[in-house]
C-alpha cells in the first residue's frame, strides 16, 4: 500500500487503482487475498465504507470476488480484464489526441512510427 493518499482524487478510487496496479504488476495473482476494507481503513485512517466502495467496484467489474467470512480474492481473469480496460483507456486518452494532432501537422502513420522509434535522448 502507498503511504499517502492524494487529496485531488476520491479516496475510494485511489484504493481501487492501487489494487488494480498491484494485479497488473503481479504483486497480486489469481486467488490471492487482497487487504480488507478494515485493513485499508486502519492503514489510511479512513472510514471502512470508503475503502469498501473501491473494493465493491472491483467486485462488480469481475476483478475481485468474495469468499464469505474469509475476504476478497483476485479472480482468474482479473489481470486480462484490467489490461484490456487500460489499453482501451490509453487509446482514447492518448492515441486519439495524438492522431488528431498529427493530422493537423500533416503527419502520416509512418511519420508517427518513426517518431516512436527515435532515441529518447535525441531531439529533432
Amino acid at each position: 500500500m502507498k503511504n499517502t493518499l492524494d487529496d485531488n482524487k476520491p479516496i475510494f478510487l485511489q484504493i481501487k487503482e492501487q489494487i488494480e496496479d498491484s494485479i497488473i504488476n503481479g504483486e497480486f495473482n489469481p486467488e490471492d487475498k487482497v487487504p480488507s476494507t478494515n485493513e485499508f481503513a486502519s492503514f489510511y485512517k479512513i472510514n471502512p465504507a470508503t475503502a469498501g466502495k473501491g473494493i465493491n467496484e472491483l467486485v462488480a467489474e469481475g476483478i475481485l470476488y468474495k469468499r464469505r467470512g474469509v475476504g476478497m480474492f483476485v479472480t482468474e481473469e482479473a489481470r486480462d480484464i484490467l489490461i484490456e480496460g487500460r489499453r482501451k483507456l490509453f487509446y482514447e486518452k492518448f492515441m486519439l489526441p495524438l492522431k488528431k494532432e498529427a493530422e493537423k501537422l500533416g503527419m502520416n502513420r509512418d511519420d508517427l512510427i518513426q517518431m516512436m522509434k527515435r532515441d529518447d535522448n535525441h531531439e529533432d
